[in-house]
């Protein structure tokens, strides 16, 4: 007759209980926010450089900053969170660039940084999945300030980047991508990749825009602006306008840029628009040189490099130009 050994049942039990103690605790933990779980791991993800400090909410870190001047260093992760700077020199920035993700949330039902202090930086993150009820979600809401943004992503929103009217605020923007962006539907105004309101300046630079869902790549109010040295890939555009749009008329350059205009366009008569709103800033001497401009493989039609409502006297230069392309009309 076989005899049961005791010590080995025990362990059989003890081994049940383990595991139902552990399924317990994922069950527990699926139900923590992320934020939660760094903070109770002691990580709280956000850092204020010149304190020390960490905080498991961006609002806290920011509040910590209040009037001053402060970096909040964000260590990688998915984040659902936001926050809204109301004063101060702050600066948002990935430990690891490319590897911190804001994803979906939005503060004041505007954005995921809503900034309206002296200044604001960013560099490093990646903002994804921001929308609305009005339609404009973005990654940032630029209502007053400075903004510096660098080596950062926008993807897959309403807008990248929006602003207010600020005629004392520069904006710069480096090295930076703007993917899937922009919208034209439900009867509401129109999102864009980035679209800039009456602004001191905008200047982007080394930047990259593609693939568009709607409305225009560039979109700027500001009296004077700088596109230089980026790419604006409209071949996976869908239902697309202008690549740069300067409303109101502008000063400044825009320079040595590749521009390739896809198929699938809501206004494909124009890459570059200029005062078709009218004109609240002169356009003289605005400089369009040295870029290189033409249609994607396969789309064969006929459009203007830059179309001109100003009646100002432009200084357009040497332009490489793909066939089909006119150098300018005055509209």
């Amino acid at each position: 007759m076989r005899m049961m050994n005791p010590f080995a049942s025990r362990e059989r039990r003890h081994r049940g209980q383990r595991l139902a103690v552990f399924l317990l605790g994922i069950a527990v933990i699926a139900t923590i926010p992320a934020t939660a779980l760094l903070a109770q791991g002691q990580r709280s993800p956000y850092t204020v450089v010149e304190t020390g400090r960490s905080y498991a909410a961006l609002q806290q870190a920011v509040n910590a900053i209040g009037e001053g001047t402060g970096t909040i260093r964000i260590e990688p992760g998915i984040y659902r969170d936001c926050a809204v700077q109301q004063a101060g020199d702050i600066g948002f920035v990935a430990q690891v660039p490319g590897q911190t993700v804001f994803d979906g949330a939005a503060c004041e039902g505007k954005a995921v940084i809503v900034a309206r202090g002296r200044s604001t930086t960013v560099e490093g993150l990646i903002f994804q999945n921001i929308r609305v009820p009005d339609a404009n979600g973005s990654g940032i809401r630029l209502e007053r300030g400075n903004l510096t943004v660098r080596q950062s992503w926008f993807r897959d929103s309403e807008q990248g980047i929006l602003s207010a009217d600020d005629p004392a605020g520069a904006v710069l923007i480096e090295k930076s991508t703007f993917s899937r962006l922009g919208r034209c539907d439900r009867g509401l105004s129109c999102a864009h990749s980035v679209y800039f309101g009456d602004y001191g300046s905008v200047t982007i630079r080394r930047s990259r825009f593609e693939a568009g869902r709607g409305g225009h790549y560039v979109k700027s109010r500001a009296g004077r602006v700088e596109v230089t040295q980026s790419s604006f890939d409209d071949t996976a555009g869908k239902t697309t306008n202008y690549m740069i749009d300067l409303p109101a008329g502008a000063t400044g350059s825009i320079a040595d840029n590749v521009f390739v205009q896809g198929l699938d366009k809501e206004n494909y008569s124009a890459f570059i628009a200029i005062a078709a709103e009218g004109k609240a800033h002169p356009a003289t001497g605005l400089a369009i040189v040295g870029n290189d401009a033409r249609f994607a493989p396969g789309v064969s039609r006929s459009s203007a490099f830059v179309a001109d409502w100003s009646g100002d006297k432009l200084a357009l230069g040497a332009n490489t130009l793909g066939a089909g392309l006119s150098r300018f009309e005055s509209r």
